[in-house]
């Protein structure tokens, strides 16, 4: 007998004398599988001890839907939006994430102890030894797969423990519809919160924001600021330094505004005319909106550049500034842009560049901000921009 053929020694898997077990023994026989020990257990089915596990398995189901529906409640109404940060700790947001994450993690940590508990503690002990061939199906084969599926249910106990299959339903079920829920954001429409920033011009025109704002030629735009507050003006930036700078509004240096972080750098003369000569066409025409119309002014202003300070390849912030070799780089996976040739990247994973800020400054000395960027800052996503309207490749 070669391993390719079937151990049959003239058992008929037709004989009514034959239990299901004997059938599922046999087509394991017949697979090369031969059972070395196989017992209850429980000798007897229905005893104390037995239904004390039922109990702890089925509570473990039940706690793992008790947390799967806290997750689903959590994500979608514990406050998640970034506030100001005048609560501290306590502010309910700041702990969005790990909310969720507890609950589902705890959601699937007593889902898999359910399984393993019952596997360990309700399923048979048994002990197989298989020898591997190849072979094709027949009609005996079929009614051996059912003859082990059947099996396996019984040994499983679902049917006569209805108690564990609801349980494991109660638990699964919240479970799964915990598994798809994040997909619930995608559906709502982003809008254009990807591609508008804190320095959108529209923001000085709020009401809770115009006291703060600049004027320029008869409009109001957003001052840069420096993260404890201060307003910046181009005397407090030396030759070849470089500052964080943030929307000039109250929570303008807070998360609310994760996209406005800024790098403004003063550069010097020499470098600050490199940039002048390689500015891209719409760095050089940005199109700005005043009292007295629309006019077109370059995004720097006089030797100083503003670049966002978001890495383009995963958001990182690149803010190591190198005066010497003019290079920003990003802590995180090494990319490298070039500060006098429009941020374009030079070395690393990033392929966009750092965008520009445009900037002027106001009637009182302060460094404004006269249009958003014109490009979407930090990494890339679906349907991004790459340049603004108007413009083309």
């Amino acid at each position: 007998m070669t391993a390719q053929e079937p151990k049959n020694d003239g058992v008929d898997l037709n004989d009514p004398k034959l239990s299901r077990f004997d059938v599922f023994r046999e087509g394991l026989r017949r697979d090369g599988i031969e059972i070395l020990h196989y017992e209850p257990r429980y000798s007897k089915p229905g005893t104390k001890d037995e239904k004390r596990m039922e109990r702890i398995v089925g509570f473990l189901f039940l706690l793992a839907g008790l947390f799967s529906l806290a997750f689903l409640a959590a994500y979608i109404w514990w406050p998640w939006e970034y506030g100001d940060g005048a609560g501290g700790w306590g502010d309910p947001s700041r702990s969005y994430t790990t909310v969720i994450g507890v609950c589902f993690g705890l959601a699937l940590l007593f889902f898999a102890l359910a399984v393993l508990t019952w596997a360990k503690k309700l399923l048979p002990v048994e002990e197989l030894v298989q020898e591997r061939h190849d072979g094709p199906s027949d009609p005996e084969d079929r009614k051996i797969a059912e003859a082990t599926v059947d099996t396996i249910v019984d040994d499983i106990g679902v049917k006569r423990r209805p108690f564990l299959k609801k349980a494991a339903l109660v638990g699964a079920a919240p479970l799964g519809v915990a598994a798809i829920a994040p997909l619930g954001g995608l559906i709502k429409d982003p809008g254009d919160m990807l591609t508008v920033t804190g320095w959108n011009p529209e923001e000085a025109s709020k009401p809770e924001h115009v006291e703060d704002a600049g004027n320029f030629e008869g409009r109001k735009y957003v001052r840069l600021m420096m993260r404890d507050g201060k307003l910046v003006r181009p005397d407090m930036v030396s030759t070849g330094g470089q500052i964080t700078v943030y929307p000039g509004y109250e929570h303008g240096a807070s998360n609310k505004e994760a996209l406005a972080p800024t790098l403004l750098i003063h550069l010097r003369e020499e470098d600050a005319e490199q940039l002048r000569e390689n500015l891209y066409p719409m760095y050089e025409q940005v199109k700005v909106e005043t009292g007295n119309g629309e006019k077109e002014m370059p995004a720097m202003f006089g030797n100083f550049v503003a670049y966002s300070k978001i890495c383009t390849h995963v958001g990182c912030p690149a803010s190591l500034y190198e005066q010497q070799s003019q290079r920003l780089l990003c802590p995180c996976h090494q990319s490298q842009f070039d500060v006098v040739d429009n941020a374009a990247p030079v070395f690393g994973p990033a392929t966009r560049h750092l965008p520009m800020l445009p900037i002027a400054v106001d009637e009182e000395g302060y460094l404004i901000a006269t249009s958003d960027f014109l490009v979407p800052p930090g990494p890339a996503f679906w349907n991004r921009p790459s340049l603004p309207e108007g413009w083309e490749e």
